[in-house]
């Protein structure tokens, strides 16, 4: 029951992060010429979303051959992610940019690693795999998801969440290239991520209130 809801979770964290989707990867999408064509636009994102569900199998993977398989485990890493969804929401809501803290220590190596991308816009695979290299950009919304990954308690179920993670943020990705500027401003206002925000936080307290109801 716990890994449908956190396959849930993953999807809909995706899902509610459209306007910080739009903010960090689509601004790199036009930089590297992939809106120009529909399947330009699949292909990046299709190679985005690899990377992710590579993510997520390391993450699942690796959690999984060094920590027992306990329940103590279990409920320390379910609180982990607790703590990643509580500090998205204050992230979207900018009231404590926790995460952005985050992203900030990890762009030494996000320098060597988007030296790998494609200089110039090339052929069908050129553009995927751009799209998997710029997937490993330094990104809050994808640390938090990877929380729910590394509760998975394997590499499959890990790839799976960050899968439905990958698959809630298609949609604002693919219409990064067709949104009306309108509709991509309110996508990113603040007043819109601050409403994102604040659902994120009532949804991790309620997760709290899941962990800690056994024990009274």
């Amino acid at each position: 029951m716990n890994q449908n809801i956190d396959v849930i979770t993953a999807f809909i964290m995706g899902l509610a992060g459209a306007g910080h989707c739009l903010a960090m990867c689509g601004g790199i999408a036009s930089a590297i010429g992939v809106q120009q064509r529909g399947l330009n636009i699949v292909l990046y994102n299709l190679g985005r979303m690899s990377s992710y569900i590579l993510l997520g199998v390391i993450v699942g993977g690796a959690i999984a051959l060094i920590a027992p398989d306990s329940p103590h485990t279990t409920i320390i890493l379910r609180w982990l992610a607790v703590a990643f969804l509580f500090a998205l929401g204050l992230y979207f809501t900018g009231w404590w940019p926790v995460l952005s803290q985050l992203e900030r220590a990890a762009k030494p190596l996000w320098q060597v690693i988007k030296k790998l991308a494609p200089q110039q816009r090339g052929g069908t695979l050129s553009v995927f795999f751009a799209g998997a290299v710029w997937g490993w950009l330094p990104c809050g919304l994808v640390y938090s998801a990877l929380s729910y990954a590394a509760v998975s308690g394997s590499a499959v179920q890990g790839g799976l969440l960050m899968a439905a993670f990958a698959i809630g943020t298609f949609p604002a990705m693919i219409g990064a290239g067709y949104f009306s500027h309108s509709l991509r401003t309110i996508l990113q206002a603040q007043g819109f991520r601050t409403a994102i925000g604040v659902l994120l936080l009532i949804y991790a307290l309620w997760t709290a209130l899941t962990l800690i109801r056994p024990h009274f």
